[in-house]
């Protein structure tokens, strides 16, 4: 048996809403567009009705991927469990950069749901792996690309 993967409330309800626009919406919409397609006659030489064909590959493995990380998933509500002051999956942390004085914001969440531009860091990322287990005010040493950098928690959210 396989372990599940952790992913967050919001992490999940967007991948649901993706699953039913693909499901309801885009999958109707391709058999359509292939239905009309084949009547315009030969298929061998019909570029509307390849396209739509690829289309609907594409969207028929989507719908498959999104259903499968869906089964496999964790789902962890953060803000149904009690902040004891300490960093988990799902945490919203502010940290301190000690070598350079700058404050960082960063939410904890699955791979498939970071995004570092929106400060949503992957479980499996340096920086979070440096920080779950630890509390506020606890000083961490993390080893990054740029060499070894010192953080101090200074929040723990859960939002």
């Amino acid at each position: 048996m396989s372990h599940l993967i952790p992913m967050t409330a919001r992490g999940a309800e967007k991948l649901l809403q993706e699953l039913k626009t693909l499901k309801n919406i885009k999958r109707p919409r391709i058999i359509k567009a292939i239905a009309e397609a084949r009547e315009h006659g030969d298929l061998k030489e019909n570029a509307e009705y390849h396209s739509a064909r690829e289309e609907q590959s594409f969207c028929e493995g989507r719908i498959k991927e999104i259903e499968l990380k869906l089964s496999n998933s964790q789902i962890i509500d953060i803000k149904k469990i009690s902040n004891t002051g300490r960093v988990i999956f799902g945490s919203t942390i502010s940290i301190l950069n000690i070598n350079n004085n700058q404050a960082f914001t960063y939410k904890i969440v699955g791979d498939d749901e970071s995004d570092f531009k929106k400060n949503l860091i992957s479980i499996n990322s340096p920086i979070a792996r440096g920080l779950i287990g630890k509390n506020i005010n606890d000083t961490v040493n993390i080893s990054t690309p740029g060499g070894n950098v010192e953080y101090k928690i200074l929040k723990i959210d859960h939002i």
